[in-house]
């Protein structure tokens, strides 16, 4: 399998399928609601089938909150920067399937029909709790998933520049951390490319240039000068950006750019 999408997704969805403590918070709920009943399943049934119907809508609900989180991460990575934002965008989305799952999970216990009404008023009820459920998974994973869905290592001779669209291909000017990702710019635009800023370092040795910072890189050939503000070092391009130096990196900005 060669699709990087596919390939992302599946990598992700084996961090939580390898969780101990996803199966374990996962395995606690299911037993709280089975022994409190609530939404009247305390009445209407006895503990076996209490059981057997919050497993399965926990189940569902779960299956269908990370895998909308997990695509959603994925497929809008050129569009939102931050994963955290991408990641609640797929999970507020699965509260509308999660509505009509729900409801497929009470006509098989309770034989009660569902109607498009119905499903859209319990999806409204979910949207909160799809808020709640990505807010904890991105506290307790995001580390985990970045890693996962990071490609590999650069291969010796690789450019960044072929990691990016052919309308961004052009000559390399500056390099970035956003999140988890690098966010390259060259003279026919930006493209936030998942990848280890070190990794993307190692790609850019076509390119002269200098790290002017823990977060930056930028080509040699795109500095305009180098100014001090309130002390620091920054380097100005030729796009007008202003780039902040590091004091670790100062004295290789001053022997190069001054």
């Amino acid at each position: 399998m060669n699709h990087p999408f596919l390939q992302s997704t599946l990598r992700e969805l084996q961090v939580f399928l390898r969780s101990r403590r996803f199966w374990g918070t996962f395995a606690a709920i299911v037993l709280l609601f089975a022994i409190t009943g609530p939404y009247g399943t305390m009445e209407r049934m006895g503990f076996g089938e209490r059981l057997a119907y919050w497993l399965s809508l926990h189940a569902l609900a779960w299956a269908i909150a990370i895998l909308c989180a997990i695509m959603a991460e994925n497929l809008l990575r050129g569009m939102i920067a931050s994963m955290f934002a991408r990641m609640m965008t797929g999970s507020l989305a699965a509260a509308l399937p999660i509505g009509f799952a729900i409801g497929l999970v009470d006509y098989a216990f309770t034989g009660a029909t569902t109607t498009l009404e119905s499903s859209l008023q319990r999806a409204l009820f979910s949207l909160p709790l799809c808020a709640l459920f990505c807010s904890l998974t991105y506290m307790a994973m995001n580390e985990k998933i970045a890693e996962a869905a990071a490609p590999q290592e650069s291969k010796p001779g690789a450019s960044i520049l072929d990691r990016l669209k052919p309308e961004n291909r052009g000559p390399l000017l500056r390099l970035s951390v956003r999140d988890h990702y690098t966010k390259v710019v060259t003279s026919r635009g930006c493209e936030l490319v998942l990848l280890r800023f070190a990794d993307a370092l190692k790609e850019t040795k076509a390119t002269p240039g200098l790290r002017v910072h823990r977060s930056h890189w930028v080509a040699d050939a795109h500095v305009e000068g180098v100014k001090r503000d309130n002390g620091r070092l920054m380097i100005r391009t030729r796009d007008g950006t202003e780039i902040p130096v590091s004091r670790s990196y100062a004295e290789d900005v001053r022997r190069r750019f001054m």
